[in-house]
């Protein structure tokens, strides 16, 4: 067929359209990361407004438009940290990144809250070895002077933790505010001094957000609790459906606290975005906070990739403590996150407190379990038991069946039961919930073998109680073996003092550090298994849509709530002592910690084998130990550029991070040498000296090292003893490491330095693998 001239013409163009035309690649949202702003503390309109426009300008010399980039970048950090967020195509980001004023140029990208609800405070200062009315306490004042803030979901303000009753005026250095422009019910007081939300990072990646989003109130529960664990007022009377009833109290329950929500419902699993972190660090740092308290984090990557890593170095510039959660990835090894040495990084571990309910087994075995069910079956009766497993739906898996997942149950089998199902996968709760909608009377929630012997006491909707692997077996063999099972749960009894505690959670996350193995992560443990604290009122305890109950208090597991532990204690150092650098007080909580349980032996993990500082770094805190550590080892910010250095960044990059001319030290330090209140070497081929120094901070006096030697590793310290004849002085001192050959383990051995005067001792793990 021969083509007339017209239809020639517009074949072709057709095919040049198709061959020419613009392909459009799909944008995302990165953060560019310009490192520090040169200008002064006290920023006016003009000078935010002409910080804006120099990144517009930068933006549009890549995009070839100052409107384009004005367009595509929603955030633009003007305070502390310089740089912006925009939208942008790979190729472009790409670009930037090669740009030389430019430090890294990461994606948005979302991390999680680390609390235990989704996957599977009060402080309790009696529970972890403190007494709040010592001396020492009244006069920190209970925390009074300190500024405590939280990067989490926002508070709920009508909480009685958040009363600002007999507390004095806001202290005059405070700038921040009440972002309460869209909602009018929202309101701040003298404890509660400022709230601020940032959502743009998070609406980049959802797309627009209604105007219920444009608020600081928690509607998850999450931040409420964190925040009242690390600065909650007194408020008597406290309990969970009555349990564990008495004083709730924040670790400084007199400090003021603002709340930086940054973390939403989620999405792909994630609630807060990097975009949204940094903007509210940068925030946080310009408004006047003391303490910086962070339950969130992510995958472990790169200092200048890691948006937790930039904004908390920027606040330790600024002097700000910055407190972070280990993660509750455990309990495999190398699944810390939040590793960087100027944070203090927080595992999880229990309290001597438990909420038993029994399991009565029809052949008269009990087996002890804790709960938080707000119902109970009626006492001496029992009834049929049976397994998940056996109760499976059609089509349907026991393997499946027995973690009691939606549509895996069959009622017919359960109606009048009680029902075991085993943890994991799922969350707690939702089986819970399945079990109730399958006609279950009651359910035993057992461990599996990974969680061992740790117990999250839940507000379950049904009869219910938690059981450990031990005792989970042992009830599934006499299902197995027993024609006509049968069992009783009893109701919920609160018990203090249960011995062995403090041990280890099992899902809180374990060191080494896969990215700087050189420095021991987590740096300390705390209270993080059913702790009770404030929550929010939209919200039932479950969180579950179904869940139409409401709580002033709650129990939540996670690091998230072992982090706030610390940050309430390191508000009391604040007020103690006004001039430690941040270093000083993560020096003074980590060498004052235990590493023993209140039997007096050392601290176990979840399946009660000895744990070591991979799991509880320097150990359990001790917060009236840590007001008077005697010695300190310190740190500045230059010490950890010269860190930077020698992890093999320029030093161009390293300047423009600081925001002054750096050279790095020639030749670079050792890793090992950092002036950290550990010692890591995590490759020791033959024999190591490294360098400490300690500061005296405590009374003149002269102090003696003993070591225990790490198994295969002999360890001399030179010298034996350092005399302090006053408050400041410094005094440097050198360890060496040497391979004991004929006895070389293969994997990590542990040890201690201890110097003491015989009334402070000053405790360093030793952490050593040979090559």
């Amino acid at each position: 067929m021969r083509l007339s001239r017209p239809a020639l013409f517009l074949l072709l163009f057709l095919l040049l359209y198709i061959v020419q035309r613009p392909t459009f690649a799909t944008q995302k949202s990165y953060v560019v990361y310009l490192g520090a702003h040169s200008h002064g503390p006290e920023l006016s309109s003009v000078d935010i407004n002409r910080i804006t426009e120099s990144h517009y300008e930068f933006l549009g010399s890549f995009l070839a438009s100052h409107d384009v980039a004005k367009e595509s970048i929603f955030y633009s950090y003007t305070r502390h940290i310089n740089g912006f967020a925009a939208t942008l195509d790979d190729q472009v980001a790409a670009e930037i990144a090669k740009h030389p004023k430019v430090v890294s140029v990461f994606l948005n990208k979302g991390r999680k809250l680390h609390t235990t609800r989704s996957w599977d405070f009060i402080m309790e200062l009696d529970h972890v070895g403190s007494n709040p009315s010592s001396s020492i306490w009244k006069k920190a004042r209970y925390g009074e002077d300190t500024i405590i803030g939280n990067l989490d979901t926002g508070v709920w303000p009508k909480s009685k933790s958040f009363s600002d009753e007999k507390l004095g005026p806001i202290p005059s250095k405070w700038k921040g505010i009440c972002q309460n422009d869209t909602d009018s019910g929202f309101h701040c007081n003298r404890k509660l001094i400022g709230a601020r939300y940032f959502n743009k990072g998070y609406a980049s990646v959802v797309g627009p957000l209604n105007s219920s989003f444009n608020t600081p109130l928690d509607n998850d529960g999450h931040g409420t609790h964190t925040l009242s664990t690390a600065g909650g007022n007194f408020v008597s009377g406290a309990s969970v459906f009555g349990f564990g009833k008495g004083t709730a109290r924040g670790g400084s329950p007199k400090a003021r606290v603002a709340a930086y929500k940054v973390c939403w419902p989620p999405v792909g699993g994630n609630e807060c975005f990097d975009a949204d972190i940094v903007a509210a660090f940068d925030m946080a740092i310009h408004d006047g906070v003391d303490v910086l308290s962070v339950s969130l984090g992510g995958e472990p990557t790169f200092f200048f990739n890691d948006s937790v890593a930039i904004g908390s170095f920027h606040a330790v510039k600024h002097g700000i403590v910055v407190i972070c959660s280990a993660g509750n990835s455990g309990p495999d090894a190398g699944t810390v996150s939040n590793f960087a040495p100027w944070q203090i990084t927080v595992g999880a571990s229990t309290m001597d407190r438990e909420f038993d309910s029994y399991v009565i087994l029809a052949n008269k075995v009990q087996l002890k379990g804790q709960s938080l069910s707000s119902t109970a079956l009626p006492s001496n009766k029992f009834y049929p038991l049976i397994s998940a497993a056996d109760a499976k739906a059609a089509n349907v898996s026991a393997e499946e069946a027995l973690l009691c997942k939606n549509g895996t149950l069959d009622p017919r089998k359960v109606k009048g039961k009680i029902l075991v199902c085993l943890r994991g996968q799922n969350a707690r709760v939702d089986k819970g919930l399945q079990a109730r909608f399958a006609g279950a009377l009651g359910m035993i929630l057992a461990n599996n073998e990974i969680n061992g012997n740790e117990i999250t006491a839940d507000a379950h909707v049904l009869p219910a109680t938690q059981v450990n692997f031990t005792n989970g077996v042992l009830i599934f063999a006499y299902i197995n073996r027993t024609k006509s099972p049968k069992a009783c749960i009893t109701g919920v009894t609160t018990l203090l003092g249960t011995k062995p505690a403090p041990f280890m959670a099992a899902f809180s996350s374990k060191g080494p550090s896969t990215i700087t193995p050189e420095i021991l992560k987590p740096d300390i443990t705390a209270p993080g298994v059913n702790v009770i604290a404030a929550y929010t009122e939209a919200q039932g305890p479950t969180n579950q849509i179904f869940d139409k109950r409401r709580v002033k208090f709650n129990a939540v597991s996670g690091t998230s709530m072992s982090c706030p532990h610390v940050s309430g204690i390191a508000g009391l150092l604040k007020t103690l002592h006004p001039t430690w650098s941040p270093a000083a007080i993560k020096s003074a909580i980590m060498t004052t910690a235990t590493i023993l349980d209140n039997n007096k032996e050392p601290v176990m993990n979840a399946s009660y084998f000895k744990a070591t500082p991979f799991s509880y770094g320097a150990g359990h805190v001790r917060p009236n130990s840590a007001m008077d550590p005697g010695l300190v080892y310190d740190l500045s910010v230059n010490d950890y550029l010269n860190f930077i250095c020698a992890l093999g960044y320029n030093e161009t990059l390293v300047s423009i991070f600081s925001d002054n001319p750096y050279n790095c030290p020639k030749p670079p330090i050792n890793r090992t040498d950092l002036n950290y209140p550990s010692i890591t070497v995590p490759k020791l081929s033959h024999s190591i000296t490294v360098t400490r120094k300690l500061k005296n901070v405590g009374s003149p006096g002269t102090y003696r090292a003993d070591v225990q030697e790490p198994s295969g590793i002999s360890v001399i310290v030179k010298p034996r003893s350092l005399k302090f004849k006053e408050v400041g002085e410094e005094k440097t001192f050198y360890v060496t490491l040497k391979v004991k050959e004929d006895k070389a383990a293969k994997d990590y051995v542990f040890g201690n330095l201890i110097w003491s005067d015989e009334k402070h001792y000053v405790r360093s793990p030793i952490v050593v693998r040979t090559a």
